[in-house]
């Protein structure tokens, strides 16, 4: 092989489009551009971030940064783990988020608690909160406890 002899494969290379070239050729007259009208001027168009005269949202990021954002239907959970229980618990105590609040494990009553599964419990309990892990319901009921589901819904409680 020359480089004389060098060809590009066959079927890759395109003649470009000649528009406006009369109406037998396909694409005459207006060019494949409509009739009148902003695009259908020689150096018309628009930007690409344009959005008809509204404030362009890439001029609109710096002002609605932090709150603006804030997701209000996020639920968030105050963590408690079973060894925490474990050291701040008597036997046959009932754990409710009144009592996580006196011995300083969550701080308000308002928040919505989970029980995860860390550590080892080696006494009964009885736990009242909002969502208990599954690791978590299984060494509470191995220990002698029980667990009870508090109600709770979507909105009215602390999401951030």
């Amino acid at each position: 092989m020359k480089l004389h002899e060098l060809h590009p494969a066959e079927g890759s290379k395109k003649d470009r489009k000649r528009v406006g070239r009369g109406i037998s050729a396909g694409q005459g007259k207006t060019a494949g551009r409509g009739t009148k009208g902003q695009n259908a001027r020689s150096g018309g168009g628009v930007p690409p971030y344009f959005e008809g005269g509204q404030l362009p949202l890439v001029r609109k990021l710096p002002f609605v940064r932090g709150y603006s954002f804030f997701n209000p239907y996020k639920v968030e959970f105050e963590p408690v783990n079973v060894d925490q229980l474990a050291e701040r618990f008597e036997a046959e105590a009932e754990v409710s988020p009144i009592t996580l609040i006196e011995v300083g494990l969550i701080g308000d009553v308002k928040d919505l608690v989970v029980v995860l599964g860390r550590g080892e419990l080696d006494r009964p309990l009885h736990i009242k909160v909002h969502r208990v892990s599954k690791s978590a319901k299984k060494k509470i009921e191995a220990a002698g406890g029980s667990v009870e589901l508090l109600p709770w819904k979507r909105g009215g409680y602390r999401t951030r």
